[in-house]
C-alpha cells in the first residue's frame, strides 16, 4: 500500500479536483493524508479555531483522509485587490516559497509519501494561492525526495460545457468567461482520468461538509446549494471523473492512466 497527499490552496478545494480520487485510494487500503496552505480566512483566527478548518475534517472523515494538516497561513483572497496580512499570520502568497515548502516537506518526509497531488501550473482558474499551491508543492517535492507528482486539473472541453450548463440552469456565477476559456489544461495534456463514479456520494456529502461555504455569499455559493441537493447519480454523471497531469511526464503521453499510483509509461 502507499501513501497519497493532496496540498490544496483552500478548505473545500480536496473535494472539486481530488474528493473521489482521495476516496478511491482510501477504499483501497491506500494511506491518504490532505495538507492546505491556508485556513480559508482572511481575518485574524477567532477563538475557538478556524471554523472552515473545522469543516475541512469533516470532509475528510468523510473521504477516509487518515490525517489533516494546516501550514499556517492565511487566504490571500482573489481579485485585483491583496489585502495586508491579518495580524496573526501571513497570507499564503506572501510566503517564503522556500520555507512554505520547507513546511511541507516536512510533512512529506514524515508520511514517507509516494505520490504529491497539486495543482496545475495555472492553479486551475488563476487564483493566486493556486498558482503558489503548484510552485510550492513542486519544491517540497524535490526537497522530500517524493517519486511522483500529479497536479489536478480538469479539461478545457470539460469546464467549457459545465460553463454552458451553469448559463442553461441559469445559476448566478460571479466568474468572468473570458480566463476560464484558457484555465486548466487541454485534453491532450491530460495523462491520468479517474474513474470516480462510485464513490459520487461520498464526494457530494463532503462537499456538503463545507456549510459555510455552501450557505455563504461567496462567489460559487449558488452553485454549491445545487450541487450538494442533486441526487448522486447526477452528481456522478457531472463529477464522477477526475483529471491529473503528471510533472515532468512526455507533453503528449500516448495512453491517458487510470490509476494514479501508475506511471505514464
Amino acid at each position: 500500500m502507499a501513501t497519497v497527499l493532496a496540498f490544496h490552496a483552500h478548505p473545500d478545494d480536496e473535494v472539486f479536483l481530488t474528493g473521489g480520487t482521495l476516496a478511491r485510494a482510501a477504499a483501497e487500503g491506500h494511506r491518504v493524508v490532505i495538507v492546505v496552505a491556508t485556513d480559508g480566512l482572511m481575518d485574524a483566527v477567532p477563538d475557538g479555531g478556524a471554523p472552515r478548518l473545522a469543516e475541512l475534517r469533516a470532509s475528510a472523515a468523510l473521504l477516509g483522509v487518515q490525517r489533516v494538516v494546516h501550514l499556517g497561513y492565511a487566504d490571500s483572497g482573489h481579485g485585483a485587490v491583496l489585502y495586508p496580512d491579518p495580524p496573526d499570520r501571513a497570507r499564503f502568497v506572501r510566503a517564503d516559497p522556500e520555507e512554505a515548502a520547507g513546511r511541507l516537506a516536512a510533512v512529506l518526509r514524515e508520511e514517507g509519501v509516494n505520490v504529491l497531488l497539486g495543482y496545475d501550473a495555472r492553479g486551475g482558474y488563476g487564483h493566486r494561492d493556486h498558482v503558489k499551491v503548484h510552485e510550492v508543492g513542486r519544491r517540497a517535492a524535490e526537497l522530500a525526495g517524493v517519486p511522483r507528482v500529479l497536479e489536478a486539473t480538469i479539461p478545457r472541453d470539460v469546464v467549457a460545457r459545465l460553463m454552458k450548463l451553469v448559463r442553461v440552469l441559469r445559476i448566478p456565477l460571479r466568474l468572468d468567461a473570458d480566463p476560464v476559456r484558457t484555465a486548466y489544461t487541454s485534453r491532450a495534456a491530460i495523462t491520468h482520468t479517474v474513474d470516480v463514479r462510485r464513490f459520487a456520494a461520498r464526494k457530494r456529502a463532503a462537499l456538503a461538509a463545507h456549510r459555510s461555504q455552501v450557505s455563504g455569499t461567496g462567489r460559487i455559493a449558488p452553485v454549491l446549494r445545487v450541487l450538494v441537493r442533486i441526487p448522486a447519480p447526477v452528481f456522478g454523471w457531472l463529477f464522477g471523473r477526475e483529471w491529473f497531469v503528471e510533472a515532468y511526464a512526455a507533453p503528449a503521453p500516448s495512453d491517458v492512466v487510470a490509476d494514479i499510483f501508475r506511471p505514464v509509461s
